[in-house]
């Protein structure tokens, strides 16, 4: 291997590394956009052509405008909220270097309807570099549960069913 190959290699792998730091960075503004209820910083989460949707049905939007107005109203209910991301799968596209997906591990604690709720929640993303900057292209939800905080020990028991309840 000739020194060209070798610092092209060392390129490559830097710009791998820069790109998992900038996803890592979109995943935790999302959160922290959703939080702070930052309506103007949304649109920047996402690509024109977004798909947001969930496993229960209730979360479904086609387009960037769609997205941040399912959010909007989402949101409009909601008391304070703290989203909070934990670990992360990102694997790169070898076809297409401006293309990953990801699995992320969260959790957040909201006030919905007069009750603290906790939610445990699986995003299966797909991320789009565009004008250099990474977005979501696709981002699909699953809770692993969704309930009143009180409710939280007695849920947990056997079997999933029951796990959601959101109010």
């Amino acid at each position: 291997m000739n020194q060209r190959q070798i610092s092209a290699g060392f390129e490559a792998r830097l710009r791998r590394i820069e790109d998992r730091f900038a996803i890592n960075d979109l995943i935790a503004r999302y959160g922290l956009v959703m939080d702070d209820r930052d309506m103007a910083g949304m649109p920047g989460l996402f690509t024109p052509d977004v798909e947001i949707s969930s496993s229960d049905g209730g979360m479904n939007a086609s387009g960037r405008e769609a997205a941040v107005e399912m959010f909007r109203r989402r949101i409009k209910g909601l008391g304070p909220s703290n989203h909070f991301t934990h670990d992360r799968i990102v694997s790169f596209d070898d076809a297409d270097p401006d293309r990953a997906q990801g699995l992320v591990l969260s959790h957040a604690e909201m006030h919905l309807r007069g009750a603290a709720m906790l939610a445990a929640i699986r995003y299966s993303d797909v991320y789009r570099r565009q004008d250099g900057q990474w977005r979501f292209a696709s981002r699909a939800l699953s809770f692993m549960y969704f309930l009143r905080a009180d409710e939280f020990a007695e849920a947990l028991g056997p079997g999933i069913a029951g796990r959601i309840r959101v109010y």
